[in-house]
């Protein structure tokens, strides 16, 4: 039988950092689930005034460039609520394993087709089976 032998080539653009030089960032589910990939700490991030959910740019501004992020979750249903001054439209993302609520944004999916998706507060961790020290925070403890 003759021997295969395959060439490929690699090849590199100028334009854009090498994988090496982009410093990513993973967060999971509390389930275990991998959920976020980013290219900051979720912790450096603005979070919003009113509910404390982490604010992910998702699209450029002349003031302001967009976070590099890949969200794995499930679009859900569109919630409204009832905030200080009027109401609020949140079209929620989902963990695909467990359902869990993760995030929203304000328009409707797909992810990233509005100005800013929001994580909830404790909705992550960057350490995979681990629950977040934020997870409960607000929370009532029931001391009996």
């Amino acid at each position: 039988m003759p021997k295969v032998i395959s060439r490929s080539t690699v090849s590199t653009s100028s334009s854009r950092p090498a994988a090496a030089d982009v410093d990513l960032r993973v967060y999971y589910c509390i389930c275990g689930e991998f959920i976020l990939v980013i290219d900051k700490t979720l912790a450096s991030l603005p979070r919003r005034k009113t509910d404390g959910a982490i604010i992910l740019r998702a699209q450029d501004t002349e003031t302001h460039k967009a976070c590099v992020f890949k969200l794995n979750a499930v679009a859900g249903e569109a919630v409204l609520l009832e905030r200080e001054g009027g109401h609020e439209r949140q079209f929620r993302f989902h963990c695909p394993r467990c359902a869990l609520p993760i995030g929203y944004q304000s328009t409707p999916p797909p992810a990233k087709s509005g100005p800013f998706v929001y994580i909830l507060a404790g909705a992550l961790s960057q350490v995979q089976g681990q629950t977040p020290a934020d997870a409960f925070e607000g929370e009532e403890s029931d001391s009996n």
